[in-house]
């Protein structure tokens, strides 16, 4: 079951990021929600099963790696995308998002625009 429109989970402890990632989505019209803690974001990607989700690395409670590992190991959530964003982007961290299968990483800061550019990447039909 599809929607009409791409859907995106938030998964962000900084309301300030999380505000600007949601602003950015609803001017894209896609659809969004949003989980603050790494313990909240299996249930919801579960329950909700969104097209993408925006996923911080350093999360209370459960880190991100640890949700894509857990997203990964579901045949079930296997049509979700993962875009993975931490503060430290070195190439170790980059690397260890992708081989847990992660689909995208970027570095915070980031640009809008190269958020917006891969954002749309991964949710390109």
């Amino acid at each position: 079951m599809t929607a009409a429109f791409p859907r995106v989970l938030v998964v962000e402890d900084e309301d300030n990021i999380a505000i600007a990632l949601e602003f950015l989505i609803t001017r894209e019209g896609y659809g969004h929600d949003r989980v603050a803690t790494g313990s909240e974001a299996l249930p919801r990607i579960r329950a909700t099963r969104p097209d993408l989700v925006l996923l911080d690395v350093m999360l209370p409670e459960l880190s991100g790696y640890d949700i894509c590992a857990g997203i990964r190991t579901d045949p079930a959530l296997a049509a979700v995308k993962v875009l993975m964003m931490t503060a430290r982007g070195s190439a170790l961290e980059r690397r260890r998002g992708i081989e847990l299968g992660a689909d995208g990483f970027i570095s915070k800061p980031f640009e809008l625009k190269d958020l917006r550019a891969e954002v749309r990447r991964l949710l390109a039909p």
